[in-house]
């Protein structure tokens, strides 16, 4: 099976070949990563099309500027592989991340896979005493949890190409869009395996454009709000028929 990684890239000249390196030492010579970026005030561009003269894997793409939700939406729309990982562009692939995902596809026939991590900081240490994420967010399988307390964090995810159709486009009012994909697929009926051994140093270093920080509990209230209204006008019978126009 062809595999896509789809990242989206901003500001991220500091991070990004290293992540990068981390990404490609793990794929075929028939594999793809497709790198959305966003204009930038910092190099990024450059160094990602410097890459890809090196390595035609990488394959740039210029983006929207319409921030981090649609310039992952850019990445995927453009991938072509049977298996789509997504990735942050500073974090760090640990050495048998993809074949462990892949076995979730290939042994136990997933359609999403969702595996742990481990907080580090800007030099790769783990911090938050070295616990999890799993074990951070009690994170497991279940629509409901889901919606009330994400696991679904996209930088640890991976899905069939099949998925997508389901999936976008992402609605314009959803706090972010890998909790999409996960509710999505757990609405769906998707076979979901969760991987609880940590195959990601997800880096944290005060310019993530992702944030781990709990918002208010009313601003937690209006994304919920903001799902359940996206989810009610997906795949309705208006819906279906406005995508088949």
């Amino acid at each position: 099976m062809k595999i896509s990684v789809a990242m989206a890239a901003y500001n991220g000249e500091g991070y990004i070949i290293e992540q990068l390196t981390t990404i490609l030492n793990q794929l075929g010579e028939s594999d793809e990563v497709i790198v959305s970026i966003d204009p930038c005030k910092d190099n990024t561009l450059n160094v990602v099309r410097a890459l890809s003269e090196l390595d035609d894997r990488v394959k740039p793409l210029e983006g929207e500027g319409k921030g981090l939700i649609k310039n992952f939406e850019n990445a995927i729309r453009h991938c072509t592989g049977d298996i789509i990982f997504l990735a942050d562009q500073d974090d760090y692939w640990q050495e048998e991340k993809v074949q462990t995902v892949m076995e979730c596809f290939t042994a136990r026939e997933a359609d999403l896979v969702l595996h742990n991590c481990t907080l580090a900081d800007a030099g790769l240490h783990p911090i938050a005493g070295g616990e999890s994420f799993f074990a951070m967010h009690g994170s497991k399988p279940g629509f409901a949890k889901n919606l009330i307390k994400n696991s679904y964090m996209g930088c640890c995810m991976a899905f069939r190409k099949e998925l997508v159709r389901e999936f976008l486009p992402f609605p314009e009012k959803i706090p972010m869009h890998d909790q999409w994909i996960g509710l999505i697929a757990e609405r769906c009926g998707a076979v979901i395996e969760f991987v609880d051994k940590p195959l990601l140093l997800y880096r944290r270093h005060g310019g993530n454009v992702s944030e781990t920080k709990h918002a208010s509990p009313m601003q937690m209230i209006k994304w919920r709000i903001q799902v359940l209204n996206a989810l009610k006008a997906t795949h309705t019978p208006e819906a279906q028929e406005g995508e088949a126009q």
